[in-house]
This record gives structure tokens, sequence and C-alpha cells, in this order.
């Protein structure tokens, strides 16, 4: 499947801005089952610095320095993407979820010990007895590891409602886990936290899905949006597995993977530092549209 991505944010500052410096993570990551041809960024007004480089976690990363007195900033992303989902992994084929959790600690130099990085707590993703234990009555004994996961996806996506009020990009786990309530982002962290609070690597994912139009209705455009899930670690020598818990599915091919982190703040599509601005108000567009309509 091809899309094109355009992902437009805009800033609106209250007061004239002197200096500004931004990092973006807006172009898709290359994968076994994803393709990039194109990427581009235009940025108005133009920076007086700029550069790509590629992050820690594999993820490329566009810096960026504005001078000189400014009222709005402009940053619109656009990328040709193509998509073609690997054949799906029998959940039951996986290891058992505790044997990739001890082989995650191995102090040797292996790919489980190196994704064992992704079970540690983050500022955005605790860890603690509380999200364990929820996340135990999927992980029963000897079940096999994504069969597991698929299940604590499942009861996520029942038990946690969707509501784009109840909370912002700064609202913790905690509170979430409390309310029974958030939006991708939340369901997101919240899965990470019960994933690693059982020692399960675990990592956060952040794209792109494209949203269908009710029967008879035509896409909106800019009508998509950011959107974030998780990738679990199955062992080898499968790997990584995606799960999307604000959906109930695993990602394929309306899923376009951009940066992969610890938590949001790792993989923020945007995020920066003005001087002089005082208040601002953001505003974003994001359109993921298939080529065979017509782009």
């Amino acid at each position: 499947m091809q899309y094109l991505v355009t992902h437009r944010t805009r800033y609106v500052y209250d007061g004239s801005v002197t200096v500004s410096h931004h990092l973006a993570h807006l172009a898709p990551r290359p994968l076994p089952s994803q393709r990039c041809p194109w990427h581009e960024i235009t940025i108005n007004p133009p920076p007086m610095t700029r550069g790509t480089h590629v992050d820690a976690y594999g993820n490329s990363a566009t810096y960026f320095e504005i001078e000189g007195k400014h009222r709005q900033l402009e940053v619109v992303s656009k990328s040709l993407v193509e998509v073609n989902p690997l054949p799906a992994l029998k959940s039951g084929a996986t290891p058992a979820w505790e044997k990739v959790r001890d082989s995650c600690q191995d102090t040797s130099l292996t790919p489980s010990a190196a994704a064992g990085a992704f079970r540690f707590p983050t500022a955005m993703v605790p860890i603690g007895v509380v999200y364990a234990n929820y996340a135990r009555a999927d992980f029963t004994p000897g079940r096999p590891i994504l069969e597991a996961a698929q299940a604590l996806m499942s009861r996520i996506f029942r038990e946690i409602r969707f509501d784009t009020r109840a909370t912002d990009v700064t609202t913790p786990v905690a509170e979430v886990f409390e309310r029974r309530a958030g939006v991708c982002q939340d369901f997101a962290h919240l899965m990470l936290a019960c994933l690693r609070s059982l020692g399960v690597p675990a990592r956060y994912v952040s794209g792109y899905l494209e949203t269908l139009p009710p029967p008879g209705q035509p896409r909106l455009i800019g009508a998509d949006a950011s959107h974030a899930w998780v990738s679990v670690y199955v062992g080898e020598p499968h790997g990584w597995i995606d799960l999307d818990p604000t959906n109930n599915l695993l990602p394929a091919e309306r899923h376009i993977t951009v940066a992969w982190g610890r938590d949001f703040s790792d993989v923020s599509p945007l995020r920066g530092v003005t001087l002089g601005a005082g208040g601002q108000s953001l505003f974003v567009e994001v359109d993921v549209l298939p080529l065979e309509d017509g782009a």
C-alpha cells in the first residue's frame, strides 16, 4: 500500500520570538515492511541552522534553529511511504513470557540482552506492583508471550475508554489508570507500564494510522492524526511485534511507523525551546492519503 503523508504543524505566539530551537521526528523509518522513497520538511520562517542525524534508537531526527523575530512557525512534513506487512506470526508459536523475560536479563551481548534496555521505567512510564498485578491476569505461568500480550491489549481496549477530553500530553499513567480513559498515547503508556512491570521489554511507537470515513462519506483532508502504539519483544528469532491497544489489533498496512523509543518524550513529532514568546497556540493537521485514491 502506498501513502502520501502530510503533517502540518503551526505555532502562533502571543509575542515575538527572537530565538527558537526545535527537534523533529517526522521521517518514516525504513523497515523490512516499510519503505520511504521520498521525504521532505519545509520550515517557515527558514532556519539559520538545520541538520539531520540518527538518534540513539535509530530514528531520523531533524534539528533546526531560527533566529530573528517571528510570530509564527510552520513545519510541513511530506512523505511517500510504501507499507507491505510481513506474514502474521502465530501467537502460540512464541516462547513462554517468563523465558523471554529472563533472557533479557542476560549479561552477555545478545539481541535479547539489547532488547532488555526497554524494560526499565521512565518519567512517563512508571513501573510498579499495581501495573504488574493488572497484567498478571493475562500473563499466566507458561503462557506464550505474544498470546499474553494480545490478551492484555484486548483488556486495555475493553476497559479504557477513548476520550480526547480526559487527558493531555502531560497526564501521568497513574491518572489514566484511575480514570480508565485517555487517548492513544495513554493507551500505549499504560500498556508499556504493565509489560515493563513484569520485566518484559516494550517500546513506544509513534506514527500514523489511515482512518477510514463512514460508508458513503468522502475522506476529510487533514482528519487523520499522529498515532501511537506498542512494540513488545517476543524473543528470538521473532524479535519485536507491534500491538495497537487503542484499536485492539496488530498493526498492518494501515499503520505507518515513524519512530520508536522509551516513551512519547523520546519521539515527539516536534518539540522545542523559544525565547521571548510568552504564550502560544498549537495547530496540527495530518493527512494520510492512499495514492490509489487519486493523490
